[in-house]
């Protein structure tokens, strides 16, 4: 099934979404397009690479992620497409696409070579990335406007991450560390506290700090009726520790 599928750090308050979306509407008329997450933490490919991993999966083969988490646009960074599962990826090669691919059973990625006329140093996600996920979810792959690639050239450790990934509006704060890792009940550290586990918002009292396993299957910190964010001074890159979880750091 093709749909657009939208991964970036522009948020809604600026301009940037519609202008894509303005694009994707020429380039593929009559593709579904899903807003995912506009909110990925400013600048932060890393945190963005366990996100997407973590909110692809729902999705079904034949879908394009547009992914745009892009600090380094217009610089020496390649432009690339992924495949990994049946599912299409388009955005900066900077790790971004990377958790994914390496977690995947079969994944396959190419460099874009095309440039289009005109384009701007600094919107690759408008100008470039936008018109070739538009063409995969229309016509599948362009042939001659990319080449393969062996293997992208960042690559980030696909193991969980012990660190906080990602704040909602709420407060609760999403980890890269995934149930499969858990000691069950046992206490998750975090800013010098021992937090309990609870399987659900309603076990906790109201204004009590917890961690759970979240809908995405991630460790996420969170209070019931509250913020855990600002009850806990949490942010994004604070580490965490869970028995069973891995040392990591955050790119």
């Amino acid at each position: 099934m093709s749909m657009l599928v939208l991964f970036t750090d522009y948020g809604w308050a600026d301009p940037y979404v519609g202008q894509v979306k303005a694009v994707l509407a020429r380039e593929a008329p009559g593709v579904p397009v899903i807003d995912l997450l506009h909110g990925a933490p400013d600048f932060n490919a890393h945190a963005g690479a366990h996100l997407l991993d973590a909110l692809c999966r729902s999705f079904p083969a034949g879908s394009v992620f547009l992914c745009v988490v892009d600090p380094g646009v217009g610089g020496p960074r390649q432009a690339v497409v992924l495949e990994a599962d049946g599912r299409w990826y388009v955005g900066p090669d900077n790790g971004l696409v990377s958790i994914v691919a390496a977690r995947a059973g079969r994944a396959r990625c190419w460099r874009i070579d095309w440039r289009p006329e005109p384009l701007s140093a600094s919107f690759h996600g408008r100008d470039l990335f936008a018109p070739m996920a538009a063409q995969i979810a229309a016509a599948g792959l362009p042939q001659g406007r990319v080449s393969p690639l062996a293997q992208l050239e960042v690559r980030f450790d696909p193991g969980d991450l012990p660190r906080i990934l990602y704040i909602d509006h709420y407060g609760n704060a999403w980890t890269g560390v995934r149930s499969g890792l858990l000691a069950g009940g046992a206490a998750l550290q975090v800013k010098g506290r021992a937090l309990p586990y609870r399987r659900v918002f309603s076990e906790a009292a109201k204004g009590e700090a917890f961690w759970y396993v979240n809908s995405a299957g991630l460790v996420e910190i969170a209070a019931n009726r509250a913020s855990a964010a600002a009850l806990l001074d949490l942010r994004v890159g604070d580490r965490v520790a869970l028995p069973g979880a891995p040392e990591g750091r955050l790119h």
